[in-house]
């Protein structure tokens, strides 16, 4: 079964990604301020939520973000540079009725908030919750609540998850 997904919606979810990664990259960058790939993952996500069209350049700056957090040897920054990844990811949400399909709407927040945890900053979950735009709250509740396993980082999908689920405070 396919879910309706507008291109508006997946932009908008695309901006708020790329603001929720950009929150941790300072911890990437502070690792390793040579390399952008990061850095490129968020502004790819950033046009496409501007306007832009979605190109393999999205994907490719999406696998460069992946590929720097598997060389860096810094909890805190490999989680920063997977926030990235689920920023440019999220140009990609697929239509389908599957929970799975969840882990690309919170994936950003969702990673940008371990990344502050591990580096002892503040909590990012409240702050990823009052920036989400209306219309991914809409574009969550069409898909099966998700299943995020029972680590740390599941712990903190369920928060998103279930907050994005309530309705809007405003």
């Amino acid at each position: 079964m396919e879910i309706a997904v507008s291109l508006d919606e997946l932009r908008q979810l695309s901006l708020w990604s790329a603001d929720c990664a950009e929150r941790a990259l300072p911890l990437y960058e502070a690792v390793t301020p040579d390399d952008r790939r990061p850095r490129e993952a968020i502004e790819v996500a950033r046009e496409f939520g501007a306007g832009g069209n979605r190109t393999k350049a999205i994907r490719t700056a999406a696998w460069g973000a992946l590929k720097a957090a598997g060389e860096v040897d810094d909890p805190a920054a490999e989680a920063a540079a997977r926030a990235a990844v689920a920023a440019a990811g999220s140009a990609y949400l697929h239509p389908l009725a599957a929970a799975t399909q969840v882990k690309h709407t919170v994936g950003a927040a969702q990673y940008a908030a371990y990344a502050h945890e591990l580096a002892g900053r503040e909590p990012l979950v409240s702050w990823a919750i009052e920036r989400v735009p209306p219309v991914v709250r809409d574009l969550i509740l069409r898909y099966p609540e998700g299943t995020p396993g029972r680590s740390r980082l599941g712990d903190l999908h369920r928060q998103l998850e279930s907050a994005l689920r309530q309705p809007s405070p405003s």
